[in-house]
């Protein structure tokens, strides 16, 4: 006869890492369940299939939840360079949520890659902390970027022609709008760089000495970053680099730290855009795709910014690869709304820029389709006269 049924406890993995991430795989259900705090290509099913847990958070806040034991971890397991003379290792690419995580871990082990670039800040550890080190030798996961449509490339234009000024503090979130911004940059100068990730198309940008940190209220003359995504060229570059300098992200990411630079320029994309402004970004309809990430700390820090220069900016395709529009009367059922109505300031397509901040719902409702795909424009004025009861229009509130 069969005896009862055998309880077995799964290791819980949180995480949000680049790479395999083979814990996630269905072979390995019911062994291992992962966390995502922010849901990358590598976890996406897991989640979507029940398989894996996502928390929405703010970016800025999850240290928050090993510092205050919302989350106890037993084991942090994170790769480190190696010791240099004085035994001290670098987190080197992932300071952000790391630091917190190994200063609250009940047992660290580090994994030693002589891949993993050294650099300066907040991530430097020393050897005597660790319980345990083990030799690693391993390519670091790398993020090569998608050839950039046009489309990208004329949205990347906008934004620097018209919304980056010179002596500007950069931050980028993470894909081809924000690396097409980048790209036009060059003829700009005294630009910092204050975000919680950068990628590849920083360095260009230094080379040419557009980048320069002059100006910066924190870490004057250096770059500051959380975590990076890129390539072998972008760990090389920030390898033993007194330029770049690492922080917590519960530093980078606060609000009040980031509305103290001058002229914060926040350059993020989105999933989709409803005719009132509400801004979609971790999930197409009720599929999760990414997650709340750092766009609501840097839309909020530019909105309040101290000099009052600060420009939050959105920016967007204005339909998908199926031709679908992207500004909609309604968001998808499911959809996540990561940027409140209320936070919004700037969407930017190819088609030009709609500044919505102290508009009215009427006049965003114009505003957005005046930079919807033209096909999709009167289809969206008859939706929105059937919302709001009155056509958009660009007069006053």
């Amino acid at each position: 006869r069969a005896g009862p049924p055998i309880l077995r406890r799964s290791v819980k993995v949180r995480s949000g890492t680049e790479g395999g991430a083979a814990y996630t795989k269905k072979e390995c259900e019911g062994i291992f369940r992962s966390t995502s705090f922010f849901i990358g290509a590598n976890c996406r099913d897991a989640v979507n299939e029940g398989r894996g847990d996502y928390v929405p958070i703010f970016l800025s806040e999850i240290p928050l939840l090993f510092h205050r034991k919302i989350i106890n971890i037993d084991v942090a397991l994170v790769q480190v360079s190696p010791p240099d003379k004085h035994g001290f290792c670098s987190l080197g690419t992932s300071v952000d949520c790391t630091r917190a995580a190994i200063q609250n871990a009940k047992y660290i082990i580090g994994q030693v890659n002589p891949c993993m670039p050294r650099t300066f800040g907040d991530g430097i550890v020393h050897r005597s902390h660790f319980d345990a080190m083990v030799d690693g030798l391993e390519n670091l996961p790398e993020h090569h970027p998608k050839p950039r449509s046009d489309v990208e490339n004329k949205i990347g234009q906008l934004i620097a022609e018209n919304l980056v000024v010179n002596g500007a503090t950069l931050q980028m979130g993470i894909g081809n709008i924000p690396d097409a911004v980048l790209a036009q940059l060059m003829g700009h100068k005294d630009l910092g760089i204050h975000s919680e990730m950068f990628s590849d198309g920083v360095i260009d940008l230094v080379d040419a000495g557009c980048v320069t940190n002059a100006h910066k209220a924190f870490h004057p003359g250096k770059i500051t970053g959380s975590f990076l995504v890129g390539t072998r060229k972008l760990f090389d570059f920030v390898d033993n680099n007194p330029f770049v300098v690492m922080c917590d992200v519960s530093f980078v990411n606060n609000v009040t730290i980031i509305a103290q630079n001058p002229k914060v320029t926040a350059i993020n994309s989105c999933i989709e855009v409803d005719l009132t402004g509400q801004v979609v970004s971790d999930s197409i309809g009720t599929r999760m795709y990414s997650g709340v990430g750092g766009q609501v700390d840097f839309i909020r820090g530019a909105a309040i910014a101290k000099d009052n220069l600060g420009k939050p900016i959105i920016a967007m395709a204005s339909t998908t690869s199926r031709g679908e529009t992207k500004i909609v009367p309604f968001i998808k059922q499911g959809g996540g709304v990561v940027t409140s109505r209320a936070h919004i300031h700037y969407l930017v397509t190819e088609y030009g820029i709609a500044y919505l901040f102290g508009k009215s719902l009427r006049q965003r409702a114009y505003e957005l389709i005046q930079i919807a795909h033209p096909d999709h424009r009167e289809q969206l004025e008859k939706a929105s006269f059937d919302r709001l009861k009155c056509m958009p229009s660009p007069q006053g509130a």
